[in-house]
């Protein structure tokens, strides 16, 4: 019996994960325990956690395996600010005391952490784990792999093949030319968070025009037939920097970068759809690139650019692959599980047997709680329940949708990755033309240009969207029927910008777009029964087999990892109920939160 554990740590969304045998046991961001969101520190709790699922002490353990090579990565860091120097002595002094204390010694900070364990520590390279975390687990015997990133050590982009226990990385684009960076650039120039926001510009663009491709084809990416491409360094700082863009940049565009929390202006927006664009432009390029050279019928999908599900989607709509499968912690996280993979086909030869199903377990990989743990909870807390039998939720939480309830949805484990998947989710009526300015003003506390993804019923998906395939993972883009479409007026036509919000766009005006897309999650009965039991009791009852399923969270914050955060989230927003385990709360029998007045004033909510 071997049991590896895989860790990520150190530059976002640190995570651990372990295998037993080659089988998935567990996996998890650090930030669910610790609560700061996208946390980089050695992921302690996230190990201790894995080590609990399988019952197991560090002693048990056959290989640790750390995500990247630590020394390349310095070397390259090293190299960049030689080769930008005098202009990066500022982040170079910001970056180094944190490499030489910690990052440098990763072995002995391992040995460190996991007390008793004396065995070898693996290092596979940044992409190779990102590889490993998309092709191992697919339902694929053979397929291309693609990881598109920020940067790893030295690349950014990665393309090769998988073929039953190895995977073999035979082409790269190297660091400074990234696609991740370039996104993560405009993210800035947006007025979000790097490595954070780059899912908000995904869901501005939609509001705006392409007005700017041209110029960022021709001044910032050179982008040739095959996908390859380089970047006009003279435009960006992030090589050496502490901001992203330069004046140049700047004056390029004609405005300043947007100041955090400042208002969002029509030009936001037709930057994000340029940026949008010119990315779903070059992965349609790799793509078709890969699938002539390769001749490779499937693709496996990684790295923080996978997460874009618009291109995704695109990709999937050309039939350029048979099939996709996309890693759902495509991001650093899912490096944690590429790592132990990689250790145990790659390195140790051991032999992979594919089923036709993908072996990520719908990824409710994360830890769970027990009727038991959640009733110590409430008891303690003075909480009032009622208490329902198995049978009894799904009729009961669909009638509470249909009566446009919001629900807090604490079930099972905890998903592993980015995307509440129905598991730590927050749902409502997809019908509800109101429901989405409430969930973003109301639960959310986030900005109101902001979409909803949809969770459809997999036997049902064809009757609201262009879907011919299983999207499990909420990665998919795709199109809303036509079918059920509204048409729009004349005037609601020539409405532009955030003038489009709030229209009602189609029979589930919740979870459409204003471009009529929706990011979908399929739902089927084998992966999650409790949730599928819920939607299709809703389905029965209102003729819908889609509900909103959004992460149960507000801004600024993880998801709910454990009972006493999701009852937190759930007084401090306007949830109706928390339906958590067999207990079902309801917001009007409860008693105030003491520091709720205190929560409400610092998100300007009174």
């Amino acid at each position: 019996m071997s049991y590896i554990l895989g860790i990520s740590a150190f530059y976002h969304d640190s995570a651990a994960a372990l295998i037993k045998d080659g089988e998935i046991i567990a996996a998890a961001q650090e930030e669910r325990w610790t609560r700061i969101k996208h946390d980089y520190s050695f992921p302690r709790n996230a190990v201790e956690y894995c080590l609990k699922e399988a019952r197991i002490t560090p002693s048990d353990l056959s290989y640790v395996a750390f995500y990247e090579k630590p020394l390349i990565k310095f070397e390259r860091l090293l190299e960049t600010y030689l080769e930008f120097a005098p202009k990066g002595i500022s982040s170079y002094i910001k970056a180094m005391p944190l490499w030489l204390k910690q990052k440098l010694w990763i072995p002995d900070l391992i040995q460190k952490e996991l007390k008793g364990y004396g065995g070898k520590i693996i290092f596979p390279e940044h992409h190779q784990s990102h590889a490993a975390s998309a092709f191992y687990p697919s339902p694929f015997e053979e397929a291309a792999i693609l990881t598109l990133d920020g940067v790893g050590e030295w690349a950014t982009t990665s393309i090769g093949i998988g073929k039953g226990n190895d995977i073999s990385l035979e082409y790269e684009i190297k660091f400074p030319h990234s696609l991740g960076l370039l996104y993560s650039t405009f993210t800035y120039y947006a007025g979000f968070k790097v490595n954070s926001g780059e899912y908000k510009l995904m869901g501005l663009a939609p509001y705006g025009q392409p007005l700017y491709r041209d110029i960022i084809l021709k001044e910032l990416i050179d982008i040739k037939k095959d996908g390859s491409f380089k970047l006009n360094m003279k435009y960006f700082l992030y090589p050496y920097g502490l901001r992203m863009v330069n004046t140049k940049f700047e004056s390029l565009f004609g405005e300043r970068a947007r100041s955090p929390e400042s208002k969002i202006t029509q030009f936001h927006m037709d930057i994000a759809r340029s940026i949008q664009d010119v990315t779903e432009e070059v992965v349609l390029r790799i793509a078709r690139h890969i699938r002539e050279t390769t001749k490779q019928k499937y693709l496996c999908l990684a790295g923080g650019v996978a997460l874009n599900c618009v291109a995704n989607g695109k990709i999937q709509n050309e039939k350029i692959f048979e099939q996709l499968w996309i890693q759902p912690a495509a991001g650093d996280a899912g490096g944690a599980l590429g790592a132990a993979l990689f250790t145990w086909y790659k390195y140790l030869g051991n032999k992979r047997t594919v089923t036709g199903k993908d072996a990520q377990k719908a990824s409710y990989l994360g830890p769970g709680y027990s009727d038991e743990e959640i009733e110590n909870f409430l008891k303690d807390n003075n909480v009032t329940y009622k208490k329902l039998t198995p049978l009894q939720i799904p009729p009961y939480a669909a009638d509470l949708l249909a009566r446009e309830n919001i629900i807090g949805w604490f079930q099972g484990r905890m998903e592993f990755g980015p995307r509440a998947l129905g598991a730590r989710s927050i749902i409502a009526d997809s019908r509800s033309e109101k429901m989405q300015a409430k969930l973003n003003l109301k639960i959310k506390f986030r900005e109101s240009f902001r979409p909803f993804a949809p969770t459809v019923l997999l036997d049902r998906v064809k009757d609201y969207f262009d879907l011919d395939c299983e999207s499990p993972y909420m990665l998919l883009v795709a199109p809303v029927k036509e079918e059920i479409r509204r048409k729009m007026t004349d005037s609601e036509e020539s409405l532009f910008g955030i003038q489009k919000l709030n229209i009602r766009r189609s029979d589930i005006p919740a979870v459409t777009h204003v471009d009529y897309s929706a990011r979908v999650q399929t739902i089927k009965r084998e992966d999650f029964p409790l949730y599928y039991d819920t939607i299709m009791e809703f389905y029965k009852k209102t003729g819908c087999a889609v509900i909103v399923n959004t992460s149960f969270n507000v801004r600024g914050e993880p998801l709910v990892c454990r009972p006493q955060e999701a009852y937190k989230c759930f007084m401090r927003t306007d949830m109706d109920y928390l339906v958590m385990g067999s207990f079902v709360l309801d917001k009007r029998e409860q008693k105030a939160l003491k520091e709720d007045s205190d929560w409400r004033r610092e998100f300007s909510l009174d």
